[in-house]
């Protein structure tokens, strides 16, 4: 019908054809669409509202709303997804959108079993009066008996003490789990006591990605102190004062060390502590990396952080605030 009011306005323009009768009704055979659009002059002797009109401009219409369903125009915003709490994320990489593997959860499972059953069962406990003697004189409960502690063991428990700091920096901002109820925060404040140990479970239930910080969030406690560069740099500088005074002690301070370490349960299960939050660590930083859009320019980093805490603690120096990050990527996708 719209064909049929278009053309009665095309002959109506022209004065030497009659106008048709309001009541004829054609055939839709009798039809014939021009092939290439009509053009109407508009002359001064007979007045026309429609200039230009094509029946055929209907047609590729319908054409560009049918394709429209199979392809999205480039003019089209993009495609975003809700997240459960309500954020939108943009469709492709990791996203958390697949169904996560448990297989890798279940074997880190097992092997924190394992090493709990050996910290209460198999490990060496020959000197537990020295166990708890030590504890004292390291927690200042103990006065000046004249007994000067070991070098190397004063330095791995005060190094022990900034670790829980470390995963702080690296778990709050960029490892909670969005889909899981699970937070973090706890795990992280029992790690000040219980280390790696308490650590692994939350490794276990974690389930990336991590949900979208807010500016303002960043500005508030405890996102503005993990994220400065001041905590970074004092952390580092204790770590390297501390590596330098376990360094610095003669041999055979080492070797009463090695001999605590083979037959003293605490001195024993903190050493393996240390090393579990050493190996752990640049896997972290390898995913605080990739939150923050700096897997590439920082890759360089990733080998240094293979070093006991003083890699870690360089990494969280160098590495962009989240703030920084966010623009950059802006800037990018515009």
């Amino acid at each position: 019908m719209n064909m049929i009011a278009a053309s009665s306005s095309i002959v109506s323009c022209n004065s030497s054809l009659p106008p048709l009768k309001p009541n004829s009704h054609l055939p839709k055979s009798s039809i014939s669409l021009p092939k290439s659009p009509i053009s109407i002059h508009n002359d001064s002797n007979h007045s026309c509202e429609l200039i230009k009109i094509s029946p055929l401009t209907l047609k590729p219409a319908k054409l560009r709303r049918r394709s429209s369903l199979n392809a999205q125009s480039q003019q089209d915003p993009p495609i975003v997804s809700a997240s459960p709490d309500g954020n939108e994320t943009g469709g492709g990489g990791s996203g958390g959108e697949e169904e996560r593997d448990w297989t890798t959860s279940f074997l880190l499972f097992a092997f924190w079993a394992g090493l709990m059953y050996y910290v209460f069962f198999l490990a060496p406990n020959q000197t537990p009066v020295t166990d708890v003697y030590f504890l004292k004189k390291l927690l200042n409960l103990k006065g000046d008996d004249g007994y000067e502690m070991n070098q190397v063991l004063v330095a791995l428990w005060y190094i022990m003490g900034l670790w829980p700091l470390i995963y702080s920096m690296l778990l709050i901002p960029t490892a909670r789990s969005l889909k899981s109820k699970i937070t973090v925060w706890p795990f992280v404040v029992l790690s000040c006591f219980g280390g790696a140990y308490a650590l692994i479970p939350y490794f276990v239930l974690w389930r990336p990605p991590a949900p979208t910080v807010a500016e303002s969030e960043l500005r508030r406690w405890p996102l503005n102190f993990l994220e400065s560069k001041i905590t970074a740099g004092v952390m580092l500088s204790a770590g390297v004062a501390i590596m330098a005074y376990a360094v610095s002690s003669g041999g055979d301070v080492w070797k009463e060390f090695f001999q605590y370490f083979r037959g003293s349960k605490f001195i024993h299960i903190m050493s393996i502590d240390f090393a579990l939050l050493s190996t752990f660590a640049p896997f972290w930083i390898y995913n605080d990396m990739t939150a923050r859009k700096w897997d590439g320019k920082g890759s360089w980093l990733l080998p240094l952080s293979l070093v006991p805490f003083l890699g870690p603690s360089l990494y969280l120096l160098l590495r962009p605030l989240l703030s920084v990050a966010r623009e950059t990527t802006s800037d990018k996708a515009l």
